[in-house]
């Protein structure tokens, strides 16, 4: 009867977890490229086109509302839909600026 011996190296496996922090480091450089960068950038678009939408501005509303705005608060506008019909929205809820009044 033969017995055979599988010798593991002792001292650990520093290879190993080099690589899997490099593969890590690897994962989260891809994933603040392509989701979290981008993602920072169109926030930092929309926050402009909100700071610079004013009085008489055409909009698009989140909820698909088309109309002018009327007048604006701090954190409200108020929006011409027609008629001489005004409703009040969130300043959030502007989606697009269609077309901006020349300033």
């Amino acid at each position: 009867m033969e017995y055979i011996i599988a010798m593991t190296p002792q001292g650990g496996d520093g290879g190993g977890l080099l690589s899997t922090f490099i593969m890590f480091g690897a994962i989260f450089a891809i994933f603040y490229f392509m989701i979290i960068r981008p993602q920072q950038k169109r926030a930092k678009e929309r926050d402009k086109m909100l700071s610079e939408t004013g009085k008489g501005d055409k909009i698009v509303t989140s909820g698909g509302m088309h109309g002018t705005i009327a007048g604006m608060d701090e954190k409200t506008i108020l929006v011409d839909v027609g008629n001489n019909v005004k409703i009040k929205f969130e300043k959030s809820a502007i989606a697009s600026v269609t077309a901006q009044k020349d300033k």
